[in-house]
């Protein structure tokens, strides 16, 4: 997990749900056309959505992400997500290791005859859409982190509660 921060660029034609699924400190400024640049590493970002009342679970949005030399986060997609739920009413079993382990899992290829623990074929094309200088390869040697949003973090804090 890291702390999120840096710039962040989703690329101007990913659609929108609401802007409160935006993770806080999103930057919008695409790269359409620009200069190619390399990416250091991938990562996904984990967001609540609006809660669902009676408060016996909690939904999250996950975008994946390409950290880039300069700094810049641009988002590759951001149309995964998952439920947490709890019968009893109480979410205290969640933890801030179960929810980036439901966010690995939400990534993984949705194929189960796929060979790969990652789709970086598609990961590869949608960054390469994007104007960024990678191929599937490359990126199976880079790093990927799970950030956790402070909304997230903040959630969690009052879960233990």
């Amino acid at each position: 997990m890291s702390e999120p921060g840096g710039r962040w660029s989703p690329y101007p034609s990913i659609p929108r749900s609401s802007p409160e699924q935006v993770a806080s400190g999103l930057e919008f400024v695409g790269n359409p056309g620009g200069q190619r640049k390399r990416i250091l590493g991938l990562g996904a970002i984990c967001e609540l959505r609006p809660a669902i009342p009676l408060g016996t679970s909690q939904s999250f949005y996950v975008a994946e992400f390409a950290h880039l030399v300069d700094g810049t986060k641009v988002l590759l997609h951001d149309e995964r997500g998952f439920t947490i739920g709890a019968p009893s009413g109480r979410l205290r079993h969640v933890t801030a290791e179960t929810i980036v382990q439901s966010v690995l899992n939400v990534v993984l290829p949705d194929d189960d005859e796929s060979s790969d623990e990652h789709p970086w074929i598609w990961l590869a094309s949608l960054a390469q859409a994007r104007n960024l200088d990678v191929t599937s390869e490359e990126l199976r040697h880079l790093p990927y982190e799970v950030v956790l949003s402070d909304n997230v973090r903040n959630w969690l804090s009052l879960t233990q509660d």
